[in-house]
């Protein structure tokens, strides 16, 4: 019974939604009316809302410390994320056994169990079908961070689409103020900088994406754009990926000494640039020497840590997927730039106290 049970299911369309934007935007609200209007068109539907499935310890490890960086929320994240895929990759796959689900540091049993239950009534478990719809509601500021969300699409040929919410700081800041557990405004102002929003241009994967100005309330005209959007997901399912492993790890590896090359050179630059401003300080040549040192042994490891975060970020994804100069930058201004500003400081306050 069970089987014929996740045969049915899995004979049903299926579509990813991702809904991304800034804190505040207004993803949550939308998603909910979204949910209510697919359910009168009489398909099935869950919100699966990070905020709720992620624990809530996790999210204030990231933000308590004063000058917590965004990368850092992004890494630690990672984790988390992957098990909401996860989730709803084995509950596509075996829906009949989501309440034999082992508990997990990382994901809220009991929040999960809520999000997928209109789809476990027996009534609901359609033989006609009906189409299952996972609305994903969360920030999704890097592209990256999306494209698991269609790699999992992709692997189980369903459908994807994304909603990108634009409004404007301000607005975010000001109903961000107003939750019960409000992101701290530097994050936000923060996120804002980094938000890499749907581009299909550069992204051909993000082809069925579209963009809705929230910074007021979503109409119903936007609605229904949702509902066109997903519907045209629906009917357009991603093909899965051909196993061609070998070429996909050779191709990985490429692009990885291809940003390590970059961020080299990049790093060389602002090295550069570093002794000559330890030289407009009149920092003595023997510690001229010492700082040249420093910054290369610091270029050095920043390279290495690089590759080595690179290779295990984007193990699925194939080179044209990479934007490998906005990788480059990324890294460079958020870690080395800092560590090199740092020792610069360091060396030019110990000559001006001598």
């Amino acid at each position: 019974m069970a089987a014929a049970v996740s045969q049915r299911v899995l004979r049903a369309p299926a579509c990813l939604c991702v809904f991304c934007g800034l804190p505040g935007a207004g993803k949550s609200t939308l998603t909910h009316r979204v949910l209510g209007t697919v359910t009168e068109h009489g398909w099935k539907a869950a919100v699966v809302s990070y905020d709720e499935l992620i624990p809530e310890q996790a999210y204030y490890t990231e933000v308590e410390e004063d000058g917590v960086k965004l990368k850092d929320m992004h890494t630690n994240w990672k984790s988390h994320r992957q098990a909401v895929l996860q989730y709803i990759e084995q509950f596509l796959e075996r829906p009949e056994v989501v309440v034999e689900l082992p508990s997990s540091p990382l994901i809220h049993g009991a929040a999960w169990q809520l999000c997928v239950q209109p789809l476990l009534q027996p009534e609901e478990l359609n033989t006609d079908g009906t189409p299952l719809l996972f609305l994903l509601d969360d920030n999704f500021y890097y592209q990256s961070m999306r494209h698991e969300v269609y790699q999992l699409a992709r692997k189980l040929s369903l459908g994807f689409c994304q909603v990108y919410l634009q409004c404007d700081l301000e607005t975010c800041i000001s109903r961000n103020q107003s939750r019960p557990r409000p992101t701290p405004v530097k994050v936000i102002m923060e996120m804002e900088k980094r938000l890499e929003c749907p581009n299909p241009h550069k992204n051909p994967w993000e082809f069925q994406s579209i963009s809705l100005n929230s910074t007021n309330d979503v109409s119903k005209s936007d609605i229904q754009r949702v509902i066109e959007l997903i519907s045209m997901a629906l009917n357009n399912p991603l093909s899965p990926a051909e196993d061609n492993t070998e070429q996909k790890e050779a191709d990985r590896l490429k692009c990885a000494m291809s940003v390590v090359h970059q961020a080299d050179q990049a790093c060389r630059r602002l090295i550069s640039e570093a002794m000559k401003t330890a030289r407009e300080n009149q920092v003595p040549s023997e510690h001229m020497r010492v700082l040249a040192a420093r910054l290369n042994e610091c270029k050095a490891t920043f390279l290495l840590d690089l590759r080595k975060q690179f290779l295990q970020e984007v193990r699925f994804l194939q080179e044209e997927d990479v934007n490998v100069a906005q990788v480059v930058k990324r890294a460079v201004e958020s870690v080395f730039d800092d560590k090199k500003n740092e020792i610069l400081s360091q060396f030019i306050i110990i000559h001006k106290t001598m």
